[in-house]
């Protein structure tokens, strides 16, 4: 996973990343309800804002992390989710909440929230770890603070 992710100086980047930013700050603060306003306030569209929203993050927030959400995609297997969770409690992290869907055409999708407090390594060796449990076909990365 570190091979996924590049530090750039947002001097060269389109300004249209820090307002994805912003946005979602305005959206976790509460200062906005909805989508719609905040990219109307900082001046981007809807479409840019999902497109983005997922993919970019402050420095602060990565560096200064306690909690993450994962997505995974599971086979549905016996002890699939098990080894799952057993790689987690093995990094040091916590589990905060489990979300599985129902398993459709023998995979189910999984959303966990983590507390990475106690954690010993990075979020990208966990992520990592994860991804070799057989039966993990996925795991994605979707918000951190």
């Amino acid at each position: 996973m570190p091979d996924t992710y590049l530090i750039v100086h947002k001097s060269v980047l389109p300004d249209y990343f820090e307002k994805v930013l912003e946005a979602k700050r305005l959206l976790e603060s509460g200062k906005v309800r909805e989508v719609s306003e905040a990219v109307r306030r900082v001046g981007i569209s809807r479409s840019t804002y999902y497109k983005y929203k997922d993919h970019v993050f402050a420095p602060s927030a990565v560096a200064e992390s306690r909690k993450a959400v994962l997505e995974l995609m599971l086979d549905h297997q016996p002890g699939v989710l098990s080894a799952v969770l057993a790689r987690i409690f093995g990094a040091g992290a916590s589990i905060l909440t489990i979300t599985q869907s129902l398993p459709v055409l023998g995979k189910a999708s999984v959303t966990l929230s983590i507390d990475l407090g106690s954690m010993s390594g990075t979020i990208e060796t966990l992520t990592r770890s994860l991804e070799s449990v057989d039966g993990v076909e996925s795991v994605r990365l979707l918000a951190i603070e």
